[in-house]
């Protein structure tokens, strides 16, 4: 499971945009992995959202991480958090949220790899690859060398993030990516089934039957 698309659903991207409608329609087009961030909201207000969020991934078979909040992701008993590196130690979250929840753990240069492959999240997040506008105040941008060297530091799954458009997946993977974490590329599209498609067909085999 821990590879392939990982959706990440931030309702500052395209507020007119349901974060459940592009869940239900990405699942349907075959993502299984779905992140929820929002860093704006109270605390009411995202347990409201990703409430309902968590329902739509459980009916639709699907994995849903929070971001950040370990007490959100046990609110809504979601199937793990994506801790950056500011956040609760990897081993808290742990103790927290018991041995059958996911943990991911952002990390941005060689160090930081080497320290997860120690601390055993499931898996990291690496970026940002590509200049991204997600994010303002972004860490250093890694690029493709940067993501190879990650790959060599660490057994991990490995999902690159930043700045990921679907024309550079193949190239990412071939660097040693298990999957590519996108938000804006997807969120943002006019037309949210073609980008989905599109991204998804690296892991799309010539005989795998439209869904």
């Amino acid at each position: 499971m821990l590879a392939g698309l990982y959706l990440v659903l931030d309702p500052s991207i395209r507020p007119d945009r349901p974060l459940v409608d592009v869940l239900r329609q990405a699942a349907a087009l075959g993502v299984r992995l779905f992140q929820y961030r929002d860093k704006l909201a109270t605390m009411k207000a995202a347990y409201t959202q990703a409430l309902v969020l968590r329902q739509a991934a459980t009916e639709l078979g699907s994995c849903f991480i929070i971001n950040d909040r370990c007490d959100l992701a046990l609110a809504v008993n979601a199937d793990g958090v994506h801790l950056g590196q500011d956040d609760l130690p990897v081993a808290d979250a742990r103790r927290l949220l018991g041995p059958e929840k996911l943990i991911g753990l952002s990390t941005h240069n060689p160090g930081q790899v080497r320290e997860a492959e120690e601390l055993k999240p499931d898996y990291i997040g690496f970026g940002p690859i590509f200049s991204t506008a997600t994010k303002a105040d972004h860490d250093p941008i890694v690029g493709l060398e940067g993501l190879r060297a990650a790959r060599a530091s660490t057994t991990l799954p490995l999902f690159a993030i930043g700045g990921i458009t679907a024309d550079r997946v193949g190239e990412i993977l071939a660097a040693g990516a298990n999957g590519v974490a996108v938000i804006s590329a997807i969120l943002k599209a006019q037309d949210l089934e073609q980008a989905i498609r599109t991204f998804q067909r690296p892991w799309s085999g010539p005989s795998r039957p439209t869904p």
